[in-house]
């Protein structure tokens, strides 16, 4: 049977993770059950990433085993017909045999949104995380660098990981400030005669993001990394605190796990040499 590899974005807010459940509406069984319908066949899709409940993604990738006389290349249009609007395929592509997106190398890119201001956004959340705290970014990249490398991670590791070894490494943490319009703070100037509220200056209506790239991740291991580093930011925590958590690997000394609302796979890149070279001449986008 040809294989084929899909990449596919979704809202999860109202999904219980990707990977099939008893008695829960997941995006694998969401997936297997549209591209059975398709096909004819009994398809179960094998996920590159096992996301939570409530995270979203804009690229996580999957494969199945089909006999479907429809091109590979078509296939995303034809699932998508099939498919709620808060899932959606935007890529298929016919790959070898032999692929397994869970066996070979890959580089993985997670975003977690925090949206700072004086009051919550209607419009934003479902994709970020709120906060009203000040933050103070420089304190969280100063911490996030220290993340960067090759490190035991056990303290970024939520409970119930079945991971051989909590050893992973991380290529780079940027975090992005981004002003918004959706903020309450650049919308509050009606003409009620009450005195405006003092900020001391402070940027509010801001959109901070933390990217992290890395080979492969723990569970929870991203949301434990944004709920430290926010509270590094909003003075909770001590930048140093990062340092203990590479040395002892104690979950206890890290900040908390940050909720799923504000995390988004961005997407995953396989080298070339993972692929025969038929694959490259079907224009599917590799990286």
């Amino acid at each position: 049977m040809p294989r084929i590899m899909m990449r596919v974005a979704y809202d999860g807010t109202e999904y219980s993770g990707w990977q099939v459940q008893p008695n829960a509406i997941t995006i694998e069984g969401v997936l297997n059950a549209a591209l059975s319908e398709l096909t004819g066949e009994e398809i179960q899709v094998i996920g590159a990433s096992r996301t939570d409940a409530g995270v979203h993604s804009l690229g996580n990738v999957c494969v199945f085993d089909t006999n479907t006389r429809i091109p590979p290349e078509k296939i995303c249009f034809a699932v998508n017909n099939k498919l709620p609007q808060d899932i959606r395929v935007i890529e298929s592509g016919q790959v070898p045999d032999d692929f397994h997106p869970r066996r070979c190398d890959s580089v993985k890119t997670y975003e977690y949104r925090i949206w700072n201001d004086k009051f919550p956004s209607p419009t934003l959340r479902r994709e970020s995380h709120f906060t009203y705290r000040k933050i103070n970014v420089d304190n969280m990249r100063a911490a996030a660098e220290k993340l960067v490398g090759e490190h035991d991670f056990g303290a970024f590791c939520g409970a119930g990981s079945q991971a051989e070894t909590t050893v992973r490494t991380i290529y780079g943490i940027e975090i992005i400030e981004e002003e918004r319009e959706e903020s309450v703070s650049k919308h509050n100037e009606l003409n009620t005669g009450a005195k405006k509220d003092a900020d001391d200056g402070y940027q509010f209506g801001r959109m901070i993001s933390i990217r992290v790239t890395g080979s492969g991740f723990l569970y929870n291991m991203v949301r434990i990394i944004a709920g430290t580093l926010l509270d590094i930011g909003t003075g909770l925590l001590d930048v140093d605190v990062i340092d203990k958590c590479l040395e002892t690997h104690d979950r206890a000394d890290a900040g908390p796990t940050a909720p799923a609302c504000g995390l988004t796979m961005i997407g995953i890149r396989f080298p070339v040499t993972t692929f025969d070279e038929f694959i490259i001449d079907k224009g599917f986008v590799l990286e």
